[in-house]
């Protein structure tokens, strides 16, 4: 009978979630948000559908586990290398200061070392699940805030153990040393094992099964993969997260990968809502309004703190403006992975149960923001772009201070971005006298522009103002060859605004990215992805003794079966 029980409860919650989510969602309450207040009102403090939400607890994990290894699907392991400083030089930055900022204000506060200790701990760790599920249905991964905000995140994921571990020595309750070592070791050691299955044995075994052309044993073996690596991971006290999602890279390793996406989708999506679901299940509105002051007060310190914190950390490793904020705007809160903390200190007496309950309502408050920041996020950055002291201490010339003479050109090509890609073209248009200017926000880059003699200026290419600044109505035409395809199309709509004729030509990385921004506005479209098919097919086929006009042929027959297939 209680398994009936427990299925009626479930029914319930999924019915009153579909119902909150898709009411908030008309009125423009993000998917993540919607399903948090729908825990809300689903849990013990509120309907009450749920008495306690360890029931849904398992699930939740569950939805955890199936996030984190889609996400280690989108990458791979040879990808996540190309993430060291992120992970190593940005996790530590934004970590440390973290911990320490909470660390002296909470003795200012006139609470004791060790528990200034473990709320810097606390309040260090953001939400793995929330941003980077976030992230994923944005599409803002593998952006550069998307990278530096992955990077933090794993991290984090990454000390989850330590600060475990942390917590009996700080109580003074006794932990062995030899002991904490041989914990450390041995997670070290499963991490090491997960990692050479990658290479030697996952690939291996996914081919047998494959090889057996059933569907449904190819979909469990992943799974067993997914859970059991996950499992075997938590078990040595590595977060479920983490090993999820290396579970994820191992997979990614192998010529399988989207299979496993096209096959994971409708449980991942599932899952994960049973786990935000959940998240709001913890939330006691009573307690909100008795501890009001103090929560609001917590949670304002959460969200500037953070966000602020981020954002120096983005600076330091000299990364762009943009990317800084938007990586400040999505880590600005307190992860799922501080309450795994602080059921460890439970039993220490580090925190009193009202100390508990403002530090876990206001961790609630601040992952329910969390889509809201990410979906403003790139209008802060535009705002912030703006100010003028900024651009004083980057040493740059913003667009608004660029001389009379600039703002008044006719006929000339704007470049968005000075990377690669836009400095060769800087210098094509440079030797054949074609009037141009370059608008960018990573300082370094534009600094080197200028060095160049080439005419380049600090601002957010999103901008309606900056692109009037630059004379786009008047302009030739706009070439946007940055890594961020949300602020590519956020510039082609702005530039429409500005100049609906004009001729926008953008690059991009991947073929997914073309249609939206096609839709967006821009006349021309030059992926990446299908360009490198194109050009190593034809250094490959030029090798054969083939003639030019068979060779244009394929180059054309893979461009036009690209066109026909995905637009």
């Amino acid at each position: 009978m209680s398994d009936i029980v427990y299925l009626r409860d479930f029914v319930v919650i999924i019915a009153i979630a579909v119902a909150v989510v898709a009411i908030l969602h008309r009125i423009g309450i993000p998917t993540i948000a919607g399903f948090i207040f729908a825990g809300v009102i689903v849990g013990p403090h509120a309907l009450g559908v749920v008495g306690d939400p360890r029931e849904v607890e398992l699930l939740a994990e569950i939805g955890v586990a199936l996030l984190l290894f889609g996400i280690g699907l989108e990458l791979s392991l040879d990808r996540l290398k190309r993430l060291w400083r992120p992970i190593i030089i940005g996790g530590a930055l934004q970590v440390g200061i973290t911990i320490l900022a909470a660390f002296f204000i909470s003795r200012a506060f006139g609470l004791a070392i060790n528990v200034s200790i473990l709320i810097g701990c606390l309040l260090a760790v953001s939400s793995t699940a929330i941003v980077l599920r976030g992230l994923e249905v944005r599409g803002e991964i593998d952006a550069p805030h998307g990278r530096l905000t992955l990077g933090i995140l794993v991290f984090q994921d990454l000390l989850v153990v330590p600060m475990i571990l942390l917590v009996p020595i700080i109580s003074g309750s006794g932990s062995d040393w030899f002991d904490i070592a041989t914990t450390l070791l041995r997670a070290f050691a499963i991490l090491v094992g997960v990692l050479i299955a990658a290479r030697l044995v996952v690939p291996r075994v996914l081919h047998l099964v494959a090889k057996t052309r059933q569907r449904q044993l190819f979909l469990l073996t992943v799974l067993l993969v997914c859970i059991g690596t996950a499992w075997i991971t938590s078990s040595a006290g590595v977060s479920l997260a983490l090993g999820a999602f290396l579970a994820g890279l191992v997979v990614a390793g192998s010529e399988y990968r989207h299979q496993v996406l096209a096959d994971m989708i409708p449980f991942k999506e599932v899952f994960t809502s049973v786990f935000f679901i959940s998240i709001g299940m913890l939330l006691s509105p009573m307690s909100i309004l008795e501890n009001i002051v103090p929560i609001l007060l917590l949670l304002g310190a959460i969200l500037i703190g953070k966000s602020f914190i981020v954002f120096i950390t983005g600076l330091i490793m000299r990364l762009p403006v943009r990317v800084a904020i938007l990586a400040a705007a999505a880590l600005a809160q307190v992860g799922e992975f501080s309450f795994v903390v602080s059921k460890a200190a439970q039993d220490t007496g580090l925190l009193t149960d009202n100390l508990a309950g403002i530090i876990i309502s206001a961790a609630i408050l601040s992952m329910f923001i969390t889509p809201f920041a990410l979906a403003f996020g790139p209008q802060i950055a535009a705002g912030v772009g703006k100010v003028p002291v900024l651009t004083r201490l980057l040493k740059v010339v913003s667009v608004e201070d660029a001389p009379e003479k600039i703002l008044r050109m006719q006929n000339h090509l704007i470049i968005g971005g000075y990377g690669f890609t836009g400095e060769k073209l800087a210098e094509s248009l440079k030797a054949c006298e074609i009037p141009y200017l370059i608008i960018e926000l990573n300082p370094v880059n534009v600094r080197r522009a200028v060095a160049k003699g080439d005419p380049a200026y600090y601002g957010d290419i999103t901008s309606t103002e900056v692109l009037e600044h630059l004379g786009l109505a008047s302009a030739r035409e706009l070439v946007l060859v940055i890594n961020d395809p949300r602020a590519i199309e956020r510039a082609i709509k702005s530039a429409r605004r500005v100049a609906p004729n004009l001729h926008i030509t953008v690059r991009t990385n991947y073929l997914l990215d073309v249609k939206p921004l096609l839709d967006a506005g821009a006349n021309e479209v030059v992926p990446a992805e299908l360009e490198a098919a194109v050009e190593i097919t034809s250094r490959i086929i030029n090798r054969c003794d083939i003639s030019p006009e068979e060779i244009n042929a394929q180059l054309s027959t893979i461009r036009g079966k690209w066109l026909e297939e995905d637009l």
